[in-house]
C-alpha cells in the first residue's frame, strides 16, 4: 500500500506511493530503539535479565527468552535487530537510564531531531499500532541507522548464537536477503503486525549506489 525508494547517492526518489502517509510500522520501531540505546552509551557488556515486566510489555508475542534469561546488552540488541526479538527490545528500553518511559521519550526526541515529522512512538518493540511513521520519514531513520556500525552489523548478520542457562540458542535473521550473495544489504529491518501488514526497510548497494 505504500513504498518509497530513494537513491541516496544522488538524493533522487526513484519510485513512491503514499510516501507521506503515517502508518503503523511494526518492528521497524526497533531501529529507533537501537539508535537511542546505543547513543545512551551504557556498557554493552552489562548483563540484563529478562523479567515478567518484559513479558507483560510484549503481549501476544512468542519468545525463546524465558524469564530469568541473562544476556549482555550487546546480545539483546543483536537479537532485537536481527531476529526481531520483542522481549530483548523491551528489556533494553526498560534498562535505559531513567527507565522505559525515558527511553520512549528519547525515541520521539530522536525522531524529531531527524526531521521525522510524522513519526510517533509509544513503546520500543513495534507491537503497538500506535507506533507510526511515513515511508518518507522511515528513509531518514534508515540513513541514521546506517551510520551506526553496530546497527549495520547486527541487523544484517544471518545468524547469532547466545548462551542461556548453559544452553546455546541459535537465532536467525528474519530477512532472508541478507544471506543472498547477489544482494549487498547494509542495514535492514522487517516487521509484521495485523494493522501494518508486512513491513520492510532496507539499504542496499546497487551499481555502487546506496538505495
Amino acid at each position: 500500500g505504500a513504498f518509497y525508494i530513494l537513491d541516496e547517492s544522488h538524493s533522487k526518489v526513484l519510485a513512491a506511493r503514499n510516501e507521506r502517509v503515517a502508518v503503523p510500522i511494526a518492528s521497524i520501531t526497533k531501529l529507533m530503539t537501537a539508535l537511542v540505546v546505543l547513543e545512551a552509551g551504557q556498557p554493552m557488556d552489562e548483563t540484563i535479565a529478562i523479567t515478567q515486566e518484559d513479558v507483560r510489555g510484549t503481549p501476544g508475542s512468542s519468545s525463546r527468552l524465558a524469564v530469568g534469561a541473562r544476556l549482555s546488552r550487546a546480545d539483546l540488541l543483536h537479537l532485537a535487530l536481527m531476529s526481531s526479538e520483542n522481549r530483548a527490545a523491551h528489556a533494553l528500553c526498560r534498562r535505559y537510564a531513567k527507565g522505559l518511559q525515558a527511553c520512549v521519550g528519547a525515541m520521539n526526541a530522536k525522531a524529531k531531531a531527524l526531521g521525522m515529522k510524522s513519526a510517533r512512538f509509544v513503546e520500543p518493540t513495534g507491537l503497538s499500532s500506535a507506533n507510526v511513521a511515513s515511508p518518507e520519514d522511515l528513509a531518514k531513520l534508515v540513513r541514521a541507522a546506517s551510520a551506526n556500525p553496530a546497527i549495520r552489523q547486527y541487523s544484517t548478520d544471518p545468524e547469532h548464537t547466545v548462551q542461556v542457562n548453559r544452553r546455546n540458542l541459535e537465532f536467525r535473521n528474519t530477512n532472508l536477503l541478507v544471506d543472498k550473495s547477489n544482494w549487498q544489504v547494509t542495514v535492514q529491518k522487517t516487521g509484521y503486525i495485523a494493522e501494518a501488514g508486512r513491513c520492510l526497510v532496507m539499504e542496499t548497494v546497487i551499481d555502487g549506489r546506496n538505495v
